[in-house]
């Protein structure tokens, strides 16, 4: 009889062909899927690759997206895309998606993952993965090798630890703060090299986009993945998507199972709040930083351009317009929220606000192409990482907050709660 277990500990035996594996148990999983991008993925593998005079194992179970040097900004830049192109083709990578967003969303825009899979991403923000309910973790180059030469990597069980929300989330507060709370409290490298499954009553009612936020950040606690249950907000997703999957009853922690230790947090006593320079565990609520003025208001990225996200700046933005000297950069996570926030009205709403439309990609968030900030600037950003020189010029500074609190900076030139635009928008 197997012994009680997480659901991260179901999806590594699984993989691993046991009948349960136990943390700190050193296991070799065979790989559903693998997923790399054009910064991190065929310029760094591809030698690996030939020096060992191997193909790619299984081209089906590859997924490659063009996102951080798109569109090319200089002709270094061309040159890396044109590498990863001509690899794909070289290798019959079918499931290559160039210039149609970041890796974390396209993949599951476009039903590549389903609950109960054991995944590998060449990024550190693969835990985006978990609120489908994968087991999806970040790796490096040379381990992406490995994979892609053998369809296996090896992983010692990592323990779980319980992230408990409970109660209501106010006007104004999202995923986003919910994860900046986290990472004042464990700090960055708080979750190193566990598991951080969310649950409780809030995450329950949570949409699957902010669950996707959620998974996403807690690659700033140092863990190995994020992971949320798959319920029936899961389910209605993966419907919408086109994804036909197996029941989902299988996949969730046992009652009895044992976790490394269980976090409590009340979503009703959150506030909007901030991340300060230089870390994603700065963080205080917005009222303590109102009034410090930024140049740059930034929507973009995996973790802060999603359709859900959009939606709550354009709440924000609606009737008004961004501040005189500041710039409102809105870059989309995929070319697919670009049509949809297109078709809904959201996209028009921003951009009447004075928003100003930027390609889908990593783009600013990670340094490269439009948006990077110079000497001295400062950026508010719906992005997950504010580290010195992150986006730019080690001069400037960046404060995280969630896309309600960013559209509000760009609206009164400054850092300023978000939720008196809200109100007088709901009258």
């Amino acid at each position: 009889m197997s012994r009680p277990s997480t659901l991260s500990e179901k999806i590594i035996a699984r993989a691993a062909g046991l009948e349960s594996v136990r943390p700190g148990d050193v296991v070799t999983c065979q790989v559903d899927l693998a997923m790399m991008h054009d910064s991190g993925g065929p310029r760094r593998v591809a030698p690996v690759l030939e020096k060992l005079n191997v193909g790619v194992w299984d081209p089906d179970r590859v997924v490659v997206v063009s996102d951080h040097y798109v569109p090319a900004v200089d002709a270094e830049s061309a040159k890396i895309l044109d590498g990863v192109r001509t690899w794909c083709r070289s290798h019959k990578i079918e499931n290559f998606h160039d210039m149609q967003g970041i890796c974390h969303i396209v993949l599951q825009e476009h039903s590549y993952l389903k609950p109960g899979m054991f995944v590998v991403g060449g990024d550190s923000h693969s835990p985006t993965g978990g609120a489908v309910g994968c087991f999806m973790f970040g790796v490096g180059a040379t381990d992406m090798a490995a994979v892609l030469a053998t369809g296996e990597t090896w992983l010692q069980v990592p323990e779980t630890l319980g992230v408990r929300w409970h109660g209501q989330l106010g006007l104004g507060v999202c995923a986003k703060d919910m994860m900046l709370k986290a990472c004042a409290v464990l700090g960055v490298g708080g979750a190193t090299n566990r598991v951080v499954e969310f649950v409780g009553p809030t995450i329950e009612s949570l949409p699957h986009v902010e669950r996707m936020t959620l998974c996403n950040m807690t690659a700033e606690l140092g863990a190995q993945t994020g992971i949320i249950s798959p319920d029936q907000i899961t389910a209605k997703y993966l419907r919408s998507i086109g994804t036909v999957f197996d029941e989902l009853t299988d996949w969730r922690s046992d009652p009895d199972a044992t976790f490394d230790e269980i976090l409590e947090f009340d979503a009703s006593d959150l506030q909007p709040l901030v991340a300060v320079p230089h870390s994603p565990a700065n963080t205080t609520p917005v009222n303590n930083i109102d009034t410090t003025k930024v140049h740059q208001a930034y929507i973009g990225a995996c973790t802060g351009a999603k359709l859900n996200d959009l939606h709550m700046a354009a709440a924000v933005l609606h009737g008004h317009r961004v501040a005189k000297g500041v710039r409102l950069l809105l870059a989309p996570a995929s070319v697919q929220v670009t049509s949809t926030a297109t078709a809904d009205g959201t996209l028009g709403t921003l951009l009447d606000a004075g928003a100003i439309l930027m390609p889908s990609g990593c783009g600013a968030c990670a340094g490269y192409g439009a948006g990077v900030l110079t000497d001295g600037e400062v950026c508010i950003s719906s992005t997950a990482r504010n580290f010195r020189g992150r986006m730019g010029s080690v001069s400037s500074k960046v404060y995280l907050a969630s896309p309600y609190t960013v559209a509000a900076a760009a609206i009164a030139g400054h850092i300023t709660d978000p939720r008196p635009f809200l109100e007088t928008a709901t009258l």
